[in-house]
């Protein structure tokens, strides 16, 4: 596991936690995290998608 996904994980379990702490509904907070998680899976998908194609590129 990469150390931005680490940091990702962190984030979509902190995140809730700190708008509860800061006032935040607990109810209102339930979708942060799920969001954040679809968001952080998106976006290494993406990442490993121009990797692969950078690769590819340098290979030529």
């Amino acid at each position: 596991m990469s150390t931005a996904v680490r940091w990702a994980a962190f984030s979509c379990v902190l995140a809730p936690v700190v708008l509860v702490v800061y006032g935040a509904s607990a109810g209102g907070v339930m979708w942060v995290a799920p969001v954040l998680a679809a968001v952080t899976g998106i976006c290494r998908l993406l990442l490993r998608r121009a990797e692969r194609g950078a690769a590819g590129v340098r290979a030529r």
